[in-house]
């Protein structure tokens, strides 16, 4: 049962008249005590006695409380009121904190809590505003450098700025440029931003759209979680949905990219979902909020063995999808450091009641056209390029692969660095990086298939008019 609130006019009347009420009674008993004492009044006497008093009272509290009801309003019940009305006005409009009516012979008391009360809110109000504009100015720069809801986690949890983490599971999706390295060596530097700025951009707006967060970005390569701070309970299927968008994405893009002047881009995604530790990370000087754990590691290296225009995910991310996703018989490799074969599986369409996403770009193209050119190659391991060239032919080949046999067997996914021993029209080809991607014994030779990671555009227009020429 809630109890009925009185303001302070009933509060302070009904106070009053109890208390003249009692200071009455008390006289009129004593008032029958001494006539009885001192006069030997009896019953009758008194009787009437009382009656006649009790009249005199009723006309004395009558007199008063009219009287004292209207000083108590003039000179504290109505400013009190005005002040509990300016109050309730505050939550509609703060700007009329200050602004209350009170008559000119109100008590200093009341004049004084009022000129307070005005300049306190006006504080209050300030700080607050100076607080709110803080606290947007925080999240908005911060925001771009990490996520908005890493930062919202930050701010509002009690513990957010302290070191430490929590275990979960979540989807780590990694993708990577590829040749853009090599490309920046031959360009301005402010025009290589530009481009990446432009790229990173588009990819960094896919990726919040299926609600991810962008751990770090390092040069062109992009670590995203999906499941962190909070997972959403889908976290696998729209990490491969994202992924798939920003390879379509970057198909349109490069359509810009081209007739801007650059070559086009060539992106590989790897994901991989397992326990990680995420939260602060670092020390009391320098922290960063990210995820470590070895599902990390391992979505690094099935992102290493893919190609551009490539979504692969790991087992455990598969095992989470099998009946929504459209995939390739899975590939295994055995990679330093990892005592079991990585298993990957490379995507092409993902389908749920909230994702339809289809891989739009040709990984592997159609039609490549017979050509024999002797080459030197050069295996490439953890970015280092090795000392001793293979020598090898091309079979056939087109803009984005090349079939070739080699002197010596190159094993599945080695990224290399291929020369053609070959010039035309006083035009000698360049370095281009590859990865193999599949490879087979044919007449005592190696014969790979060679997926082109990186080309000079030149290069890549010569092979364009050799197919033209070979098709027509």
């Amino acid at each position: 049962m809630i109890k009925k609130k009185n303001g302070v006019r009933e509060i302070l009347l009904r106070g009053v008249f109890w208390r003249i009420l009692f200071i009455e009674a008390v006289l009129l008993v004593y008032s029958l005590f001494y006539r009885w004492f001192t006069e030997d009044a009896g019953p009758t006497d008194l009787f009437w006695y009382a009656i006649r008093i009790i009249l005199l009272v009723g006309i004395i509290i009558l007199f008063m409380m009219v009287t004292l009801k209207k000083f108590l309003t003039d000179k504290i019940i109505s400013p009190l009121e005005s002040l509990a009305a300016a109050n309730k006005e505050i939550q509609k409009d703060y700007s009329k904190a200050g602004q209350i009516d009170l008559p000119d012979d109100s008590p200093d008391e009341i004049r004084t809590i009022v000129t307070s009360r005005a300049a306190m809110l006006k504080q209050i109000i300030t700080v607050s505003e100076e607080r709110l504009h803080l606290v947007s100015f925080i999240k908005e720069t911060f925001g771009r450098y990490l996520s908005q809801t890493v930062v919202e986690e930050i701010l509002t949890s009690p513990g957010g700025h302290k070191l430490g983490g929590t275990r979960k599971v979540v989807t780590i999706l990694m993708s990577d440029l590829r040749g853009f390295t090599s490309l920046s060596e031959t360009r301005d530097p402010e025009e290589m931003v530009q481009l990446l700025n432009r790229y990173l951009e588009k990819m960094s707006r896919i990726i919040l759209k299926y609600d991810g967060i962008i751990d770090e970005i390092i040069g062109d390569a992009i670590l995203a979680v999906f499941g962190a701070p909070k997972s959403h309970g889908n976290d696998p299927e729209r990490a491969i949905a994202c992924a798939i968008e920003m390879q379509n994405c970057l198909e349109i893009l490069n359509k810009e990219v081209i007739a801007s002047g650059y070559p086009a881009l060539e992106m590989g995604i790897g994901i991989n979902t397992g326990n990680v530790i995420v939260g602060n990370i670092g020390s009391e000087l320098r922290m960063k909020y990210g995820i470590v754990g070895d599902a990390v590691n391992r979505a690094s290296r099935i992102e290493s063995n893919s190609i551009g225009g490539q979504v692969l995910i790991g087992q455990s991310t598969y095992n989470l999808v099998t009946d929504k996703v459209t995939a390739m018989p899975p590939q295994h490799i055995m990679m330093k450091g990892i005592k079991k074969p990585l298993v990957f599986y490379s995507v092409s369409a993902i389908k749920t009641t909230d994702f339809s996403v289809t891989l739009k770009a040709s990984i592997h193209p159609d039609t490549q056209f017979a050509i024999k050119i002797p080459f030197q190659c050069w295996t490439i391991h953890e970015k280092r390029i090795s000392p001793i060239p293979i020598l090898g032919e091309t079979i056939a080949m087109d803009e984005g692969s090349i079939y070739a046999a080699t002197r010596l067997p190159i094993a599945l996914f080695t990224d290399i660095k291929l020369k053609f021993d070959f010039c035309i029209n006083a035009h000698c080809f360049d370095d281009m990086y590859a990865k193999s991607i599949s490879t087979e014994v044919k007449q005592g030779h190696s014969a790979t298939r060679f997926s082109i990671t990186s080309m000079d555009e030149k290069d890549r227009n010569i092979i364009k008019k050799w197919m033209k020429e070979a098709l027509t």
